[in-house]
């Protein structure tokens, strides 16, 4: 009897060289370690949007994960594309296809970091495309020390479910991200800001769990970074 449920976990994709002469999938270690930890069952879902809905009869819940690329802005109505954005079409596309497809069936949906950045794109949000041009700040987003450090703090909105679940008003996190979510969408909400006010993090109020976070919770570099993965699992259960 499986006690543990399957979480489908988006792979980062990458062009011929480095590892392999041919295209190839890649995700840290990390991603799989938080989820399995927690409880769940995690699986890797390669870049076929033809099998989003066999992904989704198999999974109990979805991870959108992070990676060194941006959404395209044509998909938010964010205008010309700045010079900095980096696109991963595929990628983008088969991500879309299956969170809106999760989403329709109200299964539990994690987004981290780009994977928060896609989930308020799908929930009908727009995004800053660079967050230096359109905010004047002295917080390094893309944080010079290592990831398994906080970069700064941020500070949760109360009564979300995000505050449910860490449980305080603010936490420390880490940070490596040069765009962020400019309006969340329709029927979802801020859930965590930076102190210069770029937002850390969105969620649904029309789902049951449509969460997510700008930083990386899969390194805890919090006390409270696990219970994010805890709550995500649970529900999926």
């Amino acid at each position: 009897m499986r006690t543990r449920p399957i979480i489908g976990v988006t792979l980062d994709a990458e062009e011929p060289g480095g590892y392999s002469k041919l295209p190839w999938y890649a995700l840290r270690k990390n991603y799989f370690s938080a989820l399995a930890a927690a409880g769940a069952l995690p699986v890797a879902l390669p870049h076929d949007p033809t099998l989003v809905d066999e992904y989704l009869d198999l999974i109990d819940g979805l991870v959108i994960t992070g990676g060194a690329f941006d959404v395209d802005p044509s998909l938010y109505g964010g205008g010309e594309t700045h010079p900095t954005v980096t696109l991963k079409s595929g990628r983008t596309d088969f991500e879309l296809a299956v969170t809106r497809g999760a989403l329709a069936r109200d299964m539990p949906v994690l987004g981290i970091c780009g994977g928060e950045q896609l989930l308020a794109v799908a929930l009908g949000g727009t995004l800053i495309q660079h967050i230096p041009d359109s905010i004047r700040t002295s917080i390094e987003h893309e944080q010079p020390n290592p990831r398994d450090q906080p970069g700064h703090e941020i500070a949760l909105a109360p009564d979300t479910l995000l505050a449910r679940i860490i449980g305080k008003p603010g936490m420390a996190v880490n940070s490596a991200h040069h765009q962020a979510v400019a309006t969340p969408g329709a029927g979802a909400v801020v859930n965590a800001l930076a102190p210069d006010g770029v937002v850390e993090g969105v969620e649904s109020t029309r789902h049951r769990f449509a969460l997510g976070v700008q930083w990386h919770p899969e390194y805890a570099v919090d006390p409270a970074d696990p219970l994010i993965f805890a709550a995500f699992v649970e529900a999926c259960r």
